[in-house]
This record gives C-alpha cells, sequence and structure tokens, in this order.
C-alpha cells in the first residue's frame, strides 16, 4: 500500500501528549541509546539521518511511528520487534515516537498511527497503516525484503553487527574498481577456517599483483565457500569478472554498438564496464541508470543486474555506490 501524502498532524497532538513525549526523550538522552546497533533502535529528529536513511543504504529499515496513546501502536509494536530480532540484522526496525517528533512526523506525512514505513536505499518503498496480524505483517516483510534483494541489497542474518566486524572495515578501506586490489587484510576468526580464509586471501592477492586471474578467482571463490558473503573476497571476485569481460572486449565497436543502439542494454553494459575499468565510475553507473530510465521488461533487467553486480565491485558505503543505488530505487518505485 502506498502511503497518502496530504495529511498534517497539526492539532492532533495536545500539549500534555508533547510534554510527556519530551520528557521521555529527556530521559532516553540522559541514558543514552541502548541498543542503537541492535536490530531495534530509537529514532529521533536528530538520528533521522544517519540510523534510518544512510543505515537503509545497506540494509532496509522498517519505521514504527507509534505515541504511548496509541492502543493499536501496543499491539503492533511487540510484534514488529519480535520479527526484528527473528531477522537478527537482516532489517533493522527503527520506532519513532511521534509525540517527541512532531517535524519528522509531519515530513513524514503521517495519516495516522500505528504506520509503518520501508525504507530502502535512502527512499521510502512501502507501507501500511493499522495493527495488522503477525501473519499479514510477515507476508509484507516478505515483500519487502523482495524489494530490497531487486535493489542488490541481501543482508544476512546477523548483519546488525556489521559496523563492529573487523571484515567489514577492511572492506571499508579499499579502492577498488579504479585499478587497486580489494582494500585491507579482512581479520578471520580462530582456528582451521580463520586460518584457510587468511591464507587463501594472502594467495589471492598475490595472484592479482602477478595478473594470474584464473588462480586469484579459484582463491576469492575458496574464502567465499568457508565465509559466505564475506565483501573483500566478493569484491575481488567481481573485479576478476570485470577485467576478464573487458579484456574480450573490441572497445570500439562496443561504444559504435552502444551510440547505434541506446535501448541495448548488453551494448551499453559493455561500455559501462570499459568506464569502470578505466575508473569513470560516476559516468558506468549513469550510463546504466540511463538505460534503466530508458528501456522496460527483460532490456531493463539485464540493465539493473549489471548495474548492481558493478556494485558489488565497492565497499558497501562507497557513497558513489550510495548515490547510484538510491537513483536506482527512485527509478524502480
Amino acid at each position: 500500500m502506498k502511503q497518502p501524502r496530504d495529511f498534517s498532524l497539526h492539532g492532533a497532538i495536545d500539549l500534555g501528549a508533547r510534554q510527556a513525549a519530551a520528557q521521555r526523550r529527556q530521559r532516553a538522552a540522559e541514558q543514552g541509546s541502548p541498543g542503537q546497533n541492535g536490530t531495534v533502535i530509537e529514532v529521533t529528529e536528530e538520528t533521522f539521518n544517519t540510523d534510518v536513511v544512510a543505515r537503509s543504504r545497506s540494509v532496509p529499515v522498517i519505521l514504527d511511528l507509534w505515541a504511548e496513546w496509541c492502543g493499536p501502536c501496543k499491539q503492533l509494536s511487540p510484534v514488529l520487534e519480535k520479527l526484528a530480532e527473528e531477522a537478527d540484522g537482516a532489517w533493522i526496525l527503527a520506532k519513532v515516537d511521534v509525540d517527541a517528533n512532531p517535524q519528522l512526523s509531519a515530513a513524514l506525512q503521517v495519516q495516522s498511527i500505528p504506520m509503518v514505513v520501508a525504507v530502502i536505499a535512502g527512499q521510502i518503498a512501502d507501507g501500511f497503516l493499522g495493527a495488522l496480524p503477525e501473519a499479514q505483517v510477515r507476508d509484507w516483510l516478505d515483500q519487502v525484503m523482495g524489494v530490497a534483494a531487486q535493489l542488490g541489497l541481501q543482508p544476512q542474518a546477523g548483519a546488525a553487527a556489521d559496523e563492529a566486524d573487523p571484515s567489514a572495515q577492511a572492506a571499508e578501506g579499499g579502492q577498488p574498481g579504479d585499478g587497486g586490489q580489494p582494500g585491507g587484510m579482512p581479520a578471520y576468526a580462530d582456528g582451521a577456517a580463520g586460518a584457510q580464509a587468511r591464507s587463501a586471501m594472502a594467495a589471492a592477492q598475490a595472484a592479482m599483483e602477478r595478473g594470474d586471474l584464473d588462480a586469484a578467482a579459484a582463491e576469492f571463490e575458496r574464502v567465499l565457500a568457508t565465509h559466505p558473503g564475506d565483501p573483500v573476497a566478493t569484491m575481488g571476485v567481481q573485479q576478476v569478472g570485470l577485467i576478464r569481460r573487458v579484456e574480450s572486449y573490441d572497445q570500439a565497436k562496443a561504444r559504435r554498438d552502444a551510440d547505434e543502439h541506446p535501448d541495448d542494454a548488453e551494448a551499453q553494459a559493455r561500455v559501462a564496464d570499459i568506464d569502470m575499468a578505466m575508473g569513470k565510475i560516476e559516468a558506468s553507473f549513469e550510463r546504466l541508470l540511463d538505460t534503466i530510465r530508458r528501456t522496460s521488461g527483460d532490456e531493463r533487467d539485464i540493465a539493473r543486474k549489471h548495474l548492481i553486480g558493478l556494485f558489488e565491485i565497492f565497499p558497501p558505503k562507497d557513497p558513489r555506490v550510495a548515490k547510484a543505488r538510491a537513483t536506482l530505487s527512485s527509478l524502480l518505485f
């Protein structure tokens, strides 16, 4: 369901409710913000951009807009919190007290509460009003995660701890996509699997340095076999794929084909690869975004999937990826 966009909370909340909300907000500030790295977080007007908009670029965020006086909210919130705990970081539940945050509520154009919306890649994707039964909430969340997958966001359980994950931090430091190698050696747990991953990663980086793409790919795949979703190994696999593709192209012909056939997604993808390999990152992303704007059906899907593959060459929070992913979200919805 799409949200109505012509409602204001002006006059809907009395001064007593506002005062009580302000007191709750002050107590929360004095006590700190427990759980901000967990699966359920409290969000205010001041933290919204960081805790919701920025976070939604790497993991879907579900907004639960509620108030202390709202009976249906007290029925729905425990359901959402239970499902968030079950998801274990695959999505984040962000709770917004509408009394304490009237400007944020107005900006979101809340019609009534409880109101729940999904934020994906910086964009509001979908939502619902009222206290739905758990089964319907589960169905809706399945749809949300399907949308996230279309945008290339496929966080695994435990993703809420990524900010403290050494391998994720190592990925943040890399500069892939500009001819460099995957950035930093991730930290792996002690034990046989960790030792194997460290050895394979070192061998992969050495193979990349000497230009042995087959050996590098094999070693990156070894890491992924024991550490699925490892960000540095994933970036390495995608880099190898990009290099192989570009080496197979007749670059002059590829550019002619793209100029002559602007709606041919595969032709545009080849030039996007060439631009990426040359370090023209924004131009590469924009070419595929333009193709998505112009096309529909299979051609549009080819461009979308290729763009998401290029995203994986970069650390998840790379600002260029975040910008392009937000644009992709606005084009798809």
